[in-house]
């Protein structure tokens, strides 16, 4: 798959951008659910796993952290935004393949309403900031987002959604019924209070390669100009990733996107190589399914040098794999401490 599609053609398909990967229905007949409060979901989970959790140094997680302790504790739902290329959906399949094979939990990579793995770039910004806000109140723990390619524009004008830069009022989207709910706010699950889904904060986003050809569609173009590459405060913790050469997004050596924080948010760039492609560069199910890879990813921390072990196993998309893993492995044990902690806290309050 490492050399699956090369530049010329990465050339051609840039071309038909405009194709969407069609959005799926949601199962018909599916009754709204109440997913389980933050409070509820923290009484159930076994108090030594609490412990466990709560004692994980979040920037040197584990597989036995992540398969004994996270994945029994409350985990975020990842939201993935795929490429507007019909099948690039598919890659981001791999993708959700690869964390399950990595120890998250399927059933929070999942849409619970028709179990798609990942969005479509042409869903409106404000549909899945609305939808985030969703998962917010009804889960406990803000998700977290992963977009490729043209997915990875929306992301950012998502973050610009939940900034209040583009709307001041974003109603509430239930996935169950796949439609906007007759409301703007939420009720905070950790405060308990009232208040707008504008002004929600993602605690990690990242986007791969991101820009470029696409910004040309009409759908993007209020993303160019270099707004694409401005992070709001929306979001903690934003990584970029470009490759080393992509003439798709209109990458060369050295000339990363370059994205940089408007405020706040903290964000690190960072330049695959480049012989990775546009198209596949998600594609990383079939590394988790080999034992000393997987050791490797869960070692790996940002701007290591030790090499991958030298084995007839594919390598392809691992750096790209290992760094993306690395930090949601470290938002999600921080998001969990923290709900734990106001669980504790709360616990401790005079009745």
């Amino acid at each position: 798959m490492k050399h699956l599609l090369r530049p010329a053609l990465a050339l051609m398909l840039a071309a038909v951008l405009a194709g969407c990967a069609t959005p799926r229905s949601p199962a018909s007949g599916a009754a709204p659910q109440v997913a389980p409060t933050a409070a509820a979901l923290t009484q159930r989970i076994d108090p030594q796993v609490i412990q466990g959790i709560l004692a994980i140094d979040p920037d040197k997680v584990s597989d036995a952290d992540v398969r004994k302790l996270l994945a029994a504790g409350p985990t975020p739902r990842i939201v993935s935004l795929h490429g507007g290329i019909f099948p690039v959906h598919l890659v981001m399949e791999s993708f959700a393949r690869f964390l399950v094979g990595m120890g998250y939990p399927a059933e929070k990579l999942r849409h619970p309403g028709d179990g798609r793995l990942s969005h479509s770039p042409y869903e409106r910004s404000e549909q899945i900031a609305g939808l985030l806000a969703w998962y917010y109140e009804s889960e406990g723990l803000m998700p977290m987002l992963v977009g490729h390619s043209q997915g990875g524009i929306q992301i950012v004008k998502v973050l610009y959604v939940l900034a209040g830069q583009d709307t001041q009022q974003v109603a509430v989207w239930n996935p169950l019924r796949d439609a906007a709910e007759p409301r703007v706010t939420i009720r905070d699950p950790l405060s308990a209070q009232e208040r707008p889904v504008v002004g929600l904060k993602v605690p990690y986003a990242s986007v791969v390669a991101a820009g470029g050809a696409a910004l040309l569609l009409p759908n993007q173009w209020e993303m160019g100009g270099g707004r694409l590459q401005r992070i709001p405060d929306s979001v903690r913790s934003f990584t970029g990733y470009s490759l080393g050469v992509d003439l798709v997004a209109w990458d060369l050596p050295g000339a990363g996107a370059r994205y940089r924080p408007l405020g706040t948010a903290q964000v690190r760039n960072v330049e695959l190589p480049s012989d990775y492609s546009h198209v596949t560069v998600a594609a990383t199910a079939h590394l988790a399914r080999d034992p000393a890879l997987r050791d490797w990813i869960n070692a790996y921390v940002p701007g290591q040098t030790t090499m991958p072990p030298s084995s007839q196993a594919n390598t392809t998309n691992l750096m790209w794999a290992a760094d993306v893993w690395h930090d949601i492995k470290k938002h999600w044990a921080k998001q969990a401490q923290q709900v734990l902690r106001e669980q504790q806290r709360m616990a401790a309050l005079p009745h």
